[in-house]
């Protein structure tokens, strides 16, 4: 793990290369809708490791949970336009951005190679109004939940199909949509990044 100033080192030496990525991947995606704004946001930050609570406790069962280890936690969610070309796009950003930290080197969570962690944030789409926060520019549920499922199912398929990560026998787990769920997370940074599609 690295020193609190090997990282300030670390950050002030990669920080154009990952703005200069995060930049070019943006205008191919297409980021905005125009005036609209963004069809989707993520948020991806590296982790060592993360436990996702997916089903609460009950009178018959104990409470359910995923769990990875040194990867990346993913915070998704999807706005009112969202289609599947957004979440081919979001794919590809995740799998493929290098922010996370390999031998002082940036890598993409493929290449490191790591694990996945994908959590629902429907909150990412609020607007502050006064006091309150509002949630108007969220997609409707059901079209979330389609969406959401693709993202899953491509992110998994995307991961194993690479050398690396097929090799290392990493994985993709994810919660379940619509729910609130109680997170964990052990991060070596925070190393967190906002992406807009």
């Amino acid at each position: 793990m690295l020193s609190r100033i090997d990282l300030m080192h670390f950050y002030e030496k990669y920080s154009p290369g990952i703005m200069a990525s995060s930049e070019q991947d943006t205008s191919k995606s297409g980021s905005s809708s125009g005036s609209n704004g963004p069809l989707a946001k993520l948020i991806i930050q590296q982790c060592l490791s993360a436990r996702l609570q997916v089903k609460p406790p009950s009178d018959d069962e104990e409470a359910a949970y995923v769990e990875v280890e040194r990867g990346i936690v993913v915070y998704v969610c999807f706005l009112k336009g969202a289609s599947k070309a957004t979440v081919e796009k979001m794919v590809k950003t995740v799998l493929t951005i290098r922010l996370s930290e390999k031998d002082t080197k940036l890598a993409s969570v493929s290449d490191l190679p790591g694990n996945v962690l994908i959590v629902p944030q429907a909150t990412l789409g609020g607007k502050a109004k006064g006091k309150m926060m509002q949630y108007h520019s969220n997609i409707a549920k059901d079209q979330g939940l389609e969406l959401y499922t693709l993202f899953c199912h491509m992110c998994q398929t995307g991961l194993s199909s690479k050398g690396p990560s097929q090799e290392a026998g990493t994985t993709v787990k994810n919660g379940t949509y619509g729910n609130r769920q109680v997170l964990s997370i052990v991060t070596n940074g925070p190393f967190t990044h906002i992406f807009e599609f």
